[in-house]
């Protein structure tokens, strides 16, 4: 089986590192005209030429505007929902207002600004794919962490909802759930679980390994590989899944 995706247009969202990195340059390989954006410079000046990269904060809808603006008049039929941020990891009654409205702007609103905007041209060429990067959180409880399990369980609804909403015009809208995935933002994590819990970090790397069946850790490059595949014709039929590639999470909070 091999997929291509010559000629096909994508834009994916905070595409500078970690799984959307992986997606972006998965993408660039396989033949896509990639589009990105990230809220950090640093990432995307080193992506390969030929794919298109602006700076962008996925939480201010004029500014996606801008970009969907020089994007959608020749088309698109990718959209790839990767941003996300951890959010605080703290106890319900210790969260503050801006850190929660942030989580939720970052996690959930950026997916539904994106949505808005390509859908009326997916639908004129009856033919596009959403993927939204949802998470173990989406499916699951998240003691300390609830923003965060609140914005990804939002997303789950909304992905399948624009599954049921958008399928009758050839539309496809699925949501891909990473585990452990090895990076930056996952060290972030287990430090932060680390210090709430007055526990080693080591301790808890090896807690969320066996909160999974598998007891693993996963790579960006597995995550992009599931979204090439669900974009590829191969994929034409999946829609309003939720799929995990994660070795089965049993637990986000495995009980020290």
């Amino acid at each position: 089986m091999e997929i291509s995706l010559a000629g096909r247009r994508a834009f994916v969202t905070a595409g500078g590192a970690g799984m959307g990195r992986a997606t972006v340059l998965a993408m660039h390989r396989l033949g896509a005209e990639v589009f990105t954006c990230d809220v950090d410079p640093t990432g995307l000046q080193t992506l390969p030429d030929g794919v298109s990269s602006s700076v962008c904060d996925v939480t201010n809808s004029a500014e996606l505007d801008a970009l969907f603006d020089r994007i959608l008049p020749d088309g698109l039929d990718f959209m790839i929902n990767n941003a996300g941020v951890a959010g605080p990891t703290k106890l319900v009654e210790d969260i503050t207002d801006d850190e929660w409205r942030h989580t939720m702007a970052v996690c959930i609103d950026s997916h539904f600004y994106c949505a808005r905007r390509v859908v009326p041209v997916f639908k004129q060429q009856r033919h596009g794919a959403i993927v939204n990067l949802i998470s173990g959180a989406g499916i699951l409880g998240y003691p300390t962490r609830s923003p965060y399990a609140a914005a990804k369980w939002a997303v789950t609804g909304f992905t399948k909802t624009l599954a049921m909403e958008l399928g009758p015009d050839n539309i496809r809208v699925n949501g891909v759930v990473p585990g452990n995935v090895n990076g930056d933002r996952m060290e972030r994590v287990i430090t932060a679980h680390a210090a709430t819990e007055g526990l080693d970090a080591e301790v808890v790397r090896r807690m969320y390994a066996i909160g999974t069946s598998m007891q693993c850790y996963v790579d960006p490059e597995e995550i992009a590989d599931l979204i090439m595949f669900l974009c590829s014709d191969y994929g034409r039929h999946i829609s309003g899944q939720v799929i995990g590639v994660d070795g089965n999470t049993e637990t986000l909070w495995p009980r020290s």
